[in-house]
């Protein structure tokens, strides 16, 4: 039986079958958004960088979550755009494998720099005065780092159990990059043990995190409405509307998508809600920071001031 199968040594994304025009016009409007992401995060990273103002322990984890937004979204856009052009073109099994693992390691990063921010908003707002005794640099550093550090080695394991498994049936993948629960059907064997540590590295990485930053989040809230003055009100809201909104983002389209019904009705729908978590979050993150922090907003005035002759 073994002799007969043939292992399987590259793959066909299916993507989006939709005629060759619709295909075409998402190309171009999947490579506007793309360009949009990459300039926005870029955005983001040139003002933490350069404007002395934002060298704070939040706008730290924040250069970092642009950071990983840009890599997140360059590990799974450019390879879909190519298969709008052209669907028949195979990926390597090197290359498929590799790519599922940069996605989730930047999507486990992720989740946990959202926690640390939530931390960090938490300290600022309950613990004001101890603020900087407690988010030292020493500390947003070791944050910043076991967070990648917990991201790459939870990825590893997934693919550490992936590459045993033999491929010799399908080779197409229905998918518009190589997600894990999609690659893994292809497998010749029993997956069970595989969908299993993937259920059980979502609710490390989604149930656990966002249970900590709801906490977070409640005691917030409760130090928040004990604030006397109208102007600390404001400004506390000010800095944790942002980090919410991309929290309900992020977070609202990775749990539906890992715990909501697994019936083939859904599949197609999952398809699109992973499109706008892997396209559109990394797109809208820097828009929601922009315009609903006032310290980022003021530090791109001042970087445009600067450049244009008064």
């Amino acid at each position: 039986m073994a002799e007969n199968q043939t292992s399987i040594t590259e793959f066909i994304l299916l993507g989006f079958p939709l005629g060759q025009r619709i295909q075409k016009l998402l190309f171009g409007i999947f490579s506007l958004f793309y360009l949009i992401t990459l300039l926005g995060n870029g955005i983001i990273l040139g003002l933490v960088s350069l404007d002395s103002r934002l060298h704070t322990p939040m706008y730290f984890f924040l250069s970092h979550l642009a950071l990983v937004d840009i890599a997140y979204a360059c590990n799974t856009v450019p390879q879909m755009l190519v298969n709008l052009l052209n669907p028949a073109k195979p990926i390597s099994f090197a290359g498929c494998i590799t790519q599922t693992f940069l996605f989730m390691s930047f999507a486990h990063i992720e989740c946990f720099l959202l926690v640390v921010m939530s931390y960090d908003r938490y300290v600022a707002i309950c613990h004001p005065l101890r603020y900087a005794a407690i988010m030292n640099w020493r500390v947003c550093i070791i944050l910043a780092v076991t967070s990648c550090i917990l991201g790459v080695l939870l990825a590893l394991v997934h693919v550490v159990l992936l590459l045993p498994l033999p491929f010799c049936g399908s080779q197409r993948v229905n998918h518009f990059f190589c997600e894990i629960i999609t690659v893994l059907r292809l497998a010749c064997a029993d997956i069970h043990i595989n969908e299993m540590m993937v259920l059980a590295a979502a609710v490390t990485v989604l149930v656990v995190p966002f249970t900590l930053i709801v906490i977070s989040y409640i005691r917030i809230l409760y130090a928040i409405l004990r604030v006397q003055s109208r102007e600390g009100l404001q400004k506390a809201f000010s800095t944790c509307s942002s980090h919410l909104c991309v929290v309900g983002l992020f977070y609202g389209t990775a749990i539906i998508m890992y715990f909501g019904p697994r019936n083939d009705n859904t599949k197609e729908k999952k398809k699109y809600l992973l499109l706008f978590h892997s396209l559109f979050n990394p797109r809208f993150n820097p828009l929601i920071y922009c315009l609903r922090n006032s310290e980022v907003k003021n530090a791109l005035k001042r970087m445009l001031g600067k450049e244009i002759p008064t």
